[in-house]
């Protein structure tokens, strides 16, 4: 009787928890709704034109031309959702109408600050693509940290060494030199971070950020004090787009995914691999063990220690890569801290995407997304300043870090050490 009534009462704090965040939903979407209709209203009679080709294109599709009252069926659509979440609202559609909501103002967004204008819609998704890969490479580092139970604070660390290796090396040597160069030096950092955590059982945390700090003040320093001397070591080749033929010719889709450059081909291969291997191979399955219950896996024989040096060893590898994007995939030269908090982001994709390679992914080309927004259209000149576009990607991260999108579980063992008995 006791364990029965114990069962209702967390029922019943299930049920209510469910629906305080359905009624939390429902006001957002609401001012959502408010905030389109008032903040992004588009004068009478004007419409955004969104350009989906572009002249050198061998497929020329027409605009497409949105009128202005667009804005209003979003906002009456907002405010739909926020009533039917305030009436009905359930945790199975909570963070459904959430993620509809949010693409309505966007789209909303778009066609505000586009009004009376033009606007290639097609370069700012490859931009979004592009910028989506130190992102989606930070996430699937830690993916692959987190799912050994090693808590990866110092992906932004090793992304920045990456991006000065691929610098340095490949100025000397050659891109291909550097880009290998940038992933063994992404591998020595995972390999130290695991050294210091499971050998030695240091905090994670505490271990993650000091690497951080010692990555960014070194590179500094050798930024400022050598670079700027030797210009030469700071100049290296950038890989340039590559063109998959046919495939790069089909309207929109085919310049966002199949005309990049190396690392974001490198980027969805290797989500693809991680996917696989973590789980349809028996290795990922014992790796996954390690994570949730390493005193289990250590009974059936699994060795919890060289489990984890292997998969950290691997996450700052392609760590070590998604940083050399910054440089031989992007601008060919360091600057200070140029990752500007990549590596943390990487973490809420991680946390978004619930531990899964492809959900980094999909997390990361949503970051990715609100990253390029403030860059393309400051081309417009939109009354809002471009400091508070900026803050787009880190907004997002806020609030995919404070569980506005839905409660994710990390793996049960995450940040715990291992005491072999």
């Amino acid at each position: 009787m006791t364990d029965m009534t114990a069962t209702q009462t967390q029922a019943e704090k299930l049920d209510s928890a469910a629906s305080r965040k359905a009624r939390i939903m429902g006001g957002i979407l609401i001012a959502l709704a408010l905030l389109v209709l008032f903040v992004l209203d588009v004068v009478p009679g004007e419409s955004a034109t969104f350009r989906l080709t572009t002249r050198r294109d061998a497929i020329q599709i027409p605009d497409l031309v949105v009128p202005g009252a667009f804005n209003m069926v979003c906002a009456a659509l907002l405010a739909f959702l926020g009533v039917r979440q305030l009436l009905r609202g359930g945790a199975r559609w909570t963070s459904l109408s959430l993620g509809f909501g949010l693409l309505l103002l966007v789209m909303a967004f778009l066609v505000w600050a586009t009004a009376g204008k033009a606007f290639n819609l097609t370069s700012m998704l490859q931009a979004a693509v592009l910028a989506s890969v130190p992102i989606a490479l930070g996430g699937l580092a830690g993916v692959m940290s987190e799912r050994v139970a090693v808590v990866n604070i110092a992906i932004e660390g090793m992304l920045l060494a990456g991006a000065f290796a691929g610098a340095l090396i490949g100025s000397l040597l050659g891109g291909w030199i550097g880009l290998v160069a940038a992933i063994l030096v992404g591998g020595c950092f995972g390999l130290l971070l695991a050294t210091l955590v499971v050998t030695f059982r240091m905090d994670q945390i505490i271990a993650g950020v000091v690497i951080n700090l010692f990555v960014l003040g070194v590179t500094s320093y050798v930024s400022s004090q050598v670079f700027a001397e030797y210009r030469f070591l700071n100049n290296a080749k950038v890989f340039r787009a590559w063109e998959i033929p046919l495939l790069s010719d089909i309207p929109v889709i085919g310049p966002m995914l199949f005309d990049q450059n190396l690392f974001v081909y490198g980027a969805f291969i290797l989500v693809g691999i991680a996917t696989y291997y973590l789980f349809h191979t028996r290795n990922g399955l014992r790796a996954r063990a390690v994570g949730e219950h390493p005193r289990a896996a250590d009974t059936l024989g699994v060795d919890v220690y060289v489990t984890r040096y292997v998969h950290v060893t691997i996450a700052g590898m392609i760590a070590g890569f998604g940083g050399a994007f910054f440089t031989l995939g992007n601008v060919g030269r360091f600057e200070e801290n140029m990752t500007n908090g990549r590596g943390y982001i990487g973490l809420a994709a991680m946390i978004f995407g619930r531990w899964h390679p492809v959900g980094a992914l999909s997390a990361a080309l949503i970051f990715g997304f609100a990253d390029s927004i403030q860059q393309k259209l400051a081309l417009l000149n939109t009354p809002i300043p471009s400091e508070f576009l900026a803050m787009a990607p880190y907004i997002a991260t806020i609030i995919v870090v404070a569980g506005l999108v839905g409660r994710s579980r990390p793996p049960a063992a995450d940040g715990k050490p291992y005491v072999k008995e």
